[in-house]
């Protein structure tokens, strides 16, 4: 992968961890505004259905930081793009659409052929 295209990649993964980082940030401020008293338990179920939702998206957010990190860290290294299985390149169109993939469609199919058969 040339300079140019490691450059486009690493400004996507930068400003995806910003709006990242913007979202933890305003779900913590409105966690810690919500003191709600509710009168009715459904009201009050309701609301925290709502944050244990909004918790849940979070954690698969800092889940998705901790990927971007290191997907920020192998083009650092000179190794973003190359499949962590098998040591191809993965395909420009790939990184594209999932630029924190370690893995070429190859062995993902196959990873996931696995699982399925594991019954993961």
């Amino acid at each position: 992968m040339d300079k140019e295209m490691q450059m486009y990649f690493k400004d996507l993964l930068l400003k995806r961890l910003d709006e990242l980082y913007s979202k933890a940030a305003e779900t913590t401020a409105d966690l810690a505004d919500t003191e709600e008293n509710f009168a009715d338990p459904a009201d009050r179920a309701t609301a925290e259905s709502d944050r244990n939702f909004t918790i849940g998206i979070r954690e698969r957010e800092r889940k998705l930081v901790i990927k971007i990190r290191e997907a920020l860290q192998k083009i650092e290294e000179g190794h973003f793009g190359e499949c962590e299985q098998c040591g191809d390149d993965i395909g420009i169109e790939r990184l594209k659409a999932r630029p924190v993939t370690s893995l070429c469609i190859a062995c993902k199919r196959r990873q996931e052929a696995a699982e399925r058969v594991r019954g993961v």
